[in-house]
């Protein structure tokens, strides 16, 4: 499918694995050059010779950690002055944060570090480019609205919601979108920890995915794809799930 993509670009985050590097590589393929930002670089390396492999644009490849306090503003920088500007950025960086009732401030302070502050603050750092040249795509891959357990990764993604959607209604008028896709059992690898085998998956899948699967990555960053794309133009502020249907709630 043509998503109309012409001479855009692209930042993806949590791309050496999962639904970041479906992405990337989707979007890749699409024509969209690419920065492709993950602590591994040899992962990235990988991914960077599969998209040349399928006749895709060498995308860029930025190694970086995003917990240093100035990690948001540092990685917007090199993203700007290896593409020349940033038009859509894919925020696909973060991981589960079981915690017990009684973990400390530190541990809660970590989650909401990578899951939301550094969020926010990578797109603030590029957002106002975005509002002069009146063109932007945000996409963020956030958590479920429905936690079986306390987890400081899902309160951090209700953040990126409730922000997500203040800031679309803002940006709006600049031709800026912003939208949330909450993946449900997306195979990865920290899906692949919690459930090592297929006879794992299928015993979960049974019980509370009506498709009765899991996911596989790219079915995902197809949406994903779709949300960062010019067809998209008048989908903004919204949180799609993404999970077989485990989803419960109607609205």
């Amino acid at each position: 499918m043509n998503f109309g993509y012409t001479t855009q670009t692209a930042l993806v985050t949590g791309a050496s694995r999962g639904i970041g590097r479906a992405t990337a590589r989707g979007l890749a393929l699409q024509g969209v050059r690419t920065a492709i930002v993950a602590r591994r670089r040899a992962l990235l390396e990988d991914l960077s010779a599969e998209i040349v492999a399928a006749g895709g644009m060498r995308p860029e490849i930025i190694e970086a950690d995003l917990y240093p306090h100035d990690a948001a503003a540092r990685l917007a920088a090199e993203a700007v002055e290896r593409l020349g500007r940033v038009d859509i950025i894919v925020h696909s960086a973060g991981g589960s944060r079981p915690l017990a009732v009684e973990s400390s401030r530190e541990a809660w302070d970590e989650a909401m570090l990578l899951n939301f502050f550094r969020i926010r603050e990578l797109t603030h750092e590029l957002l106002a480019p975005m509002r002069e040249r009146q063109w932007g795509r945000i996409v963020t891959l956030t958590g479920t609205s429905e936690p079986r357990a306390v987890n400081a990764a899902f309160s951090a993604k209700a953040a990126v919601h409730a922000w997500s959607k203040g800031l679309s209604r803002e940006v709006a008028r600049d031709n800026i979108t912003l939208n949330c896709i909450q993946p449900g059992r997306i195979r990865s690898e920290q899906i692949g920890k919690r459930y090592p085998t297929l006879a794992d998956e299928l015993a979960f899948a049974k019980d509370e995915i009506p498709m009765g699967r899991f996911g596989d990555p790219e079915e995902l960053a197809n949406l994903a794809i779709f949300l960062a794309s010019p067809l998209a133009s008048y989908i903004t502020g919204t949180v799609i799930p993404v999970d077989g249907g485990m989803y419960r709630f109607a609205f």
